[in-house]
């Protein structure tokens, strides 16, 4: 089993009905192109800028902002103790082959954190990146040809290593689409960009599908972007407007849940849905951090949420994907040492039958300034939090 996933910058799920996109759609036929969103919970406490590196690490660590604290571009302080789905894959299996293909450097460097004592030193087998650093090679000109050229070059690159070497998880980041966005705004210089892109996607998909009827591979492949754009004219994003939350993700794969089916899924969904395929097993102090789910494998409930009353009742609800009769358990930790690489010390609050969809509990401790609740079930824990 294999992972392909493409990040294609700055693209409003409103936006692919206008350009022309027939990789896309050829991807949505063997599988599902799904409506998501970016931005974590509005207004809540894991809201979260929709911005591209923050996107990006959404889905790299399959948190909010709230934990992985990328909140701009400049990426200055990750929380490596959320870890990207590259560590997790290279702690289980230390010979397999890591790759990525990106127009932008500090994908590599600073979200990935390569060499840095902090995320273990890890290091990706190949690299093919940060060309946009070459000026003489690759001037910077105000219409940004040069990025249109290096996403070429990226995406040629992933076609070619993939179709000769297979690396076992791949990312692949495009970035011309979003510089067309900021430029131009809504209209047909940006559609065609998009058009452009997919053309790139297309490259990919086809060394996909050469290693499957070669080699008997079975590769998940997923694109998604980093975040949508304003409403009134395209030109921007970073704020929490429909348009600028809502994007979409392709998967090569049908048998999507009843969950994906039925509901706008998220950014951080793509991580759980990458390791489960990959057999990776997540240490549960991490699952419990973790803010998506599988959007392939059969789950039973969602939309974890918890408010904490006046006279400390605790509420929790959540949402099912049938009527199902399930156990399930829900825990409770008052801490947050995983923030700063510790170990926090759940207790279970009860048991509860999934179909009901509600918990309460008389909390004893009145004074703590977080309280994270776990609900854990047979498919795997939904995690939300409440902070004073």
């Amino acid at each position: 089993k294999k992972v392909v996933f493409i990040i294609v910058d700055g693209i409003a799920d409103d936006m692919l009905d206008k350009s022309e996109t027939p990789n896309l759609n050829r991807i949505k036929k063997d599988g599902a192109m799904l409506k998501a969103y970016v931005g974590g919970e509005k207004g809540g406490y894991s809201e979260t800028p929709t911005i591209s590196a923050v996107g990006y690490n959404s889905l790299l660590t399959g948190t909010w902002v709230n934990k992985h604290n990328v909140y701009d571009n400049d990426i200055k302080a990750p929380n490596y103790n959320y870890p990207t789905v590259f560590r997790l894959f290279r702690n289980q299996f230390p010979n397999k082959k890591m790759a990525v293909f990106s127009t932008w450097e500090d994908n590599r460097t600073k979200l990935i954190g390569e060499s840095l004592d902090a995320t273990g030193k890890i290091k990706m087998d190949f690299a093919f990146d940060g060309l946009e650093k070459d000026t003489s090679r690759f001037p910077h000109d105000n219409q940004a040809k040069y990025i249109r050229k290096i996403d070429s070059l990226v995406a040629g690159k992933a076609a070619s290593y993939i179709r000769e070497n297979a690396p076992d998880i791949s990312w692949v980041y495009l970035e011309f689409s979003d510089d067309m966005g900021h430029r131009h705004g809504d209209g047909d210089i940006l559609y065609e960009a998009i058009s452009f892109e997919d053309r790139l996607i297309g490259q990919i998909y086809d060394s996909v599908k050469e290693r499957e009827a070669k080699y008997g591979e079975d590769w998940l492949f997923v694109v998604t972007t980093d975040h949508g754009r304003t409403a009134n004219n395209g030109k921007g994003h970073g704020g929490q407007s429909d348009r600028e939350r809502s994007t979409w993700i392709a998967i090569n794969k049908p048998n999507i849940n009843t969950y994906a089916k039925n509901n706008r899924v998220a950014i951080t969904d793509i991580l759980p849905t990458m390791t489960d395929f990959l057999n990776l097993k997540v240490p549960a102090e991490i699952q419990y951090e973790i803010d998506g789910v599988d959007l392939l494998k059969k789950i039973t409930a969602y939309h974890l949420k918890a408010t904490l009353s006046s006279d400390n009742i605790l509420n929790v609800t959540w949402e099912t994907t049938d009527s199902s009769n399930e156990a399930a358990e829900i825990y409770i930790t008052y801490t947050n040492n995983f923030k700063n690489g510790g170990k926090d010390s759940y207790q279970l609050l009860g048991k509860v039958n999934l179909s009901s969809g509600k918990f309460a509990s008389k909390l004893k401790t009145a004074n703590s300034n977080i309280y994270k609740i776990v609900l854990k079930t047979k498919a795997g824990f939904l995690n939300t939090w409440i902070r004073k």
